[in-house]
Order: C-alpha cells, then sequence, then structure tokens
C-alpha cells in the first residue's frame, strides 16, 4: 500500500450503536412527555454516554499514543469541528428568528405589544447580567489556558482551564436559579416558549461544553497535550469561544430588549 499522510480507521461499532441510541434519546422524551415514563429515556442517554466515551477514548489513543494524527488528519478534524460549529449557528437561527418574528410585529393574541400581556419578564441587570459576567470571564480563563498550552506553561493551562470548568458549572447553578424564580411557564404564550426553548438549550451546551473542557483538563494532567498537537483542547475552546458569543446575543435580545 502506497504512503499517505491520512489515518485511514478500522472497522468500528460506535457510530451504528450511537445513532442507535440518539434516535431513542428523542422516542424517549416523547413517551415521557405522553406517559411519564422514563424508562426509555434514561435508557438512550446512558448509552449515548457510555458508547460516546469510548469511541472518544479510541481517537485519544491513535492521536496521543498511536501517533496517527499527522499535519493532514488535524486539518481535517479542525475543519469538521468549524462544520460542526456552523450547525449549531444554525440551530439557535432558528430560535431567534422566532423570537423576533413574534416580538417586531405582535399580533392581537399576544396583546398587540412585546412582551405578552399577563408576562412579567426577568430584571436583564440581576442574574442575567451575573451569569453573562461569567461567562465572559470563563472565556478570559480559556483564552489563558490556550495560551499557556502554545507556551508550554502547563501549570498555568491546568489553572486556566480549571477556572473555566467552574465558572461554566457556576453559570448552570445560577440558570437553575433563575428558572426557580420565573413567573412564567414554557406554556406562557410564545415569549415563554421562546424564552425556556433558547436558555434551555444553551444550558444545555454549556453543560456539555463544561464536561468536554472537564475532560481536557484531566487529559492536559495527564500531559496529553504540547505546543503542537492539542486539536482535542481546541476543538473544546472553538465551541466554548461559540457558546459565549450566543449568550450575549441571547442577553441582548431576549433579557435586555425584550423586557
Amino acid at each position: 500500500m502506497p504512503r499517505q499522510p491520512f489515518h485511514l480507521v478500522e472497522f468500528s461499532p460506535w457510530p451504528l450503536l450511537v445513532s442507535l441510541s440518539i434516535l431513542a434519546l428523542p422516542i424517549g422524551l416523547i413517551n415521557y412527555l405522553r406517559n411519564a415514563d422514563l424508562n426509555l429515556l434514561l435508557l438512550s442517554f446512558v448509552t449515548t454516554s457510555m458508547i460516546s466515551i469510548f469511541w472518544w477514548r479510541d481517537v485519544i489513543r491513535e492521536s496521543t499514543f498511536q501517533g496517527f494524527h499527522s499535519t493532514n488528519v488535524t486539518k481535517g478534524l479542525k475543519f469538521g469541528v468549524a462544520l460542526f460549529i456552523l450547525s449549531e449557528v444554525c440551530f439557535f437561527f432558528a430560535f431567534f428568528w422566532a423570537y423576533f418574528h413574534s416580538s417586531l410585529a405582535p399580533t392581537v393574541e399576544v396583546g398587540a405589544h412585546w412582551p405578552p400581556t399577563g408576562v412579567e419578564t426577568l430584571n436583564a441587570f440581576q442574574v442575567p447580567l451575573l451569569n453573562t459576567s461569567v461567562l465572559l470571564l470563563s472565556g478570559v480563563s480559556i483564552t489563558w489556558a490556550h495560551h499557556s498550552i502554545e507556551e508550554g506553561k502547563y501549570f498555568s493551562a491546568i489553572q486556566g482551564l480549571f477556572l473555566t470548568v467552574m465558572l461554566g458549572f457556576y453559570f448552570l447553578v445560577l440558570q437553575y436559579g433563575e428558572y426557580m424564580e420565573t413567573s412564567f411557564s414554557m406554556a406562557d404564550s410564545i415569549y415563554g416558549s421562546c424564552f425556556f426553548l433558547a436558555t434551555g438549550f444553551h444550558g444545555t451546551h454549556v453543560a456539555v461544553g463544561a464536561t468536554f473542557l472537564m475532560v481536557c483538563l484531566l487529559r492536559l494532567m495527564s500531559f496529553h497535550f504540547n505546543k503542537q498537537h492539542h486539536v482535542g483542547f481546541l476543538a473544546a475552546a472553538w465551541y466554548w469561544h461559540f457558546v459565549d458569543v450566543v449568550w450575549l446575543f441571547l442577553y441582548v435580545s431576549i433579557y435586555w430588549w425584550g423586557s
């Protein structure tokens, strides 16, 4: 076989298994909403998590210990992450479209003004502003970690990454408290639907991103990253910056302008 710079992956059961497991997630959610049965939803969530762990374990093994991730492979991985983030942009664009479609021209059904009649919005300069500060600070700390890795300062990188993970989970705690204080629910007109869908999915992305960064922290402590090869961390950092930017749009449009 002629030598070439790409990694030809071996046969793997993970793509098929994770596809079936992810397919069971929305089915389990619908089953829970209709019948209050959590079994399928919990099973699919656990299996998806386990398969993802096994699949990522194989990728880490191929890149870190077997040296299969050449320059061309890392370029392809970066391009793949960029396309994934682009798909996430389109995902959130749908929520913003729904929100502005209703808020810029409120119909009679919602009281002909925005926010709709009967909806008491949250104060944008209390917990939402604190959440914004937390995420902006996390963007600074992950940039600190990134530059530290590129300069070979591993202890400094661990500090910055640990701070980012803590800020991410702190954001989730604040958002949970905020949800407990809201005077409206997801069923309260188009405002409640857009608010909880947009901020809820963003919170889910924060949880995924914080978990991603926590794995990178463990890998960093195991010396899996160096100055030249840290694509796994780079993917997590790009994803986290995307989460930061989405929150800024959410804060300005829903919390501040929408109130």
